[in-house]
């Protein structure tokens, strides 16, 4: 049952982080080209995706937290049950963490993609006011 759990929570994580993946990968594109030379941004744009990937399905498959279905809490105390009701909560717990992990994944990287836009138009700006 913990292996079945495990899996699902995988998979349910993978999907999740594709459709942010499809959803985040317009904007993300479209900063990376104006921030950097098009032959590097692809690559780029390629890491980024493949870190959506990475964060959202290790927030998302919290092994720790599924660590106690196997493992008794104390040398007193029992092995958690997986039940219907616990199914639930990991499910949603396997979705919200994925989409937490990868939202501050992504306000990151939008706050130093800001930054350097910030940059890139003030010496955009400077070199205008130089020519003129």
């Amino acid at each position: 049952m913990f292996i079945l759990l495990l899996i699902i929570n995988f998979v349910l994580s993978f999907v999740v982080c594709y459709v942010l993946a499809k959803v985040f990968q317009k904007p993300v594109n479209s900063i990376l080209q104006r921030l950097i030379s098009e032959e590097i941004y692809i690559a780029w744009s390629k890491y980024i995706l493949f870190a959506i990937y990475v964060v959202g399905i290790s927030g998302g498959v919290r092994i720790w937290d599924l660590e106690r279905y196997i493992t008794p809490q104390t040398e007193k105390s029992v092995i958690l049950e997986l039940t219907m009701e616990r199914w639930v909560l990991e499910l949603y717990r396997t979705v919200i963490g994925t989409m937490q992990s990868v939202a501050w994944m992504l306000l990151v990287f939008f706050i130093f993609a800001l930054l350097a836009y910030v940059i890139v138009k003030g010496m955009e700006l400077r070199k205008q006011l130089k020519h003129e």
